[in-house]
């Protein structure tokens, strides 16, 4: 994926964790370029949505409309957007395990022809150090 070409940030975060993580440290890593966020272009937008709740099927919906959205609003194409599956999704973490659905959601979004698909958001220091020592799964 050439960054350069992406306009379009879509950060999927798990439901559940929404419910007690606004989301800010994934949002701060992608405005400070940080992480997975390097080497976006200043001039990319952010959006931030989450899977639907257990299994990922309210994606699907979501993912319709902001195609459409895209497209109409922005003359955005598929290959113009970057996912980011937020760590909360993808890493097993202080909120929870990696999500047992995550192959189901990948699958969604490639069906979607979003091809784009990143696996990781803002991760932190204390996550980092949980999963050297092997308390967390890598």
């Amino acid at each position: 994926m050439d960054k350069e070409q992406i306009k379009l940030v879509v950060i999927v975060q798990c439901e559940f964790a929404s419910k007690r993580c606004s989301g800010h440290a994934c949002m701060r890593s992608f405005y400070e370029r940080t992480g997975t966020f390097q080497n976006y272009p200043s001039t990319t937008m952010y959006l931030s949505l989450t899977c639907g709740g257990c299994c990922g099927k309210g994606l699907v919906a979501k993912l319709e409309h902001l195609t459409k959205m895209n497209l109409k609003k922005w003359q955005l194409q598929r290959n113009q957007v970057a996912i980011h599956l937020a760590s909360c999704i993808c890493k097993d973490n202080y909120h929870a395990d990696v999500c047992p659905h995550l192959d189901y959601i990948k699958n969604i979004l490639y069906k979607k022809g979003y091809e784009n698909l990143i696996e990781g958001s803002y991760l932190s220091d204390t996550a980092t150090k949980k999963r050297n020592l092997g308390i967390y799964k890598k």
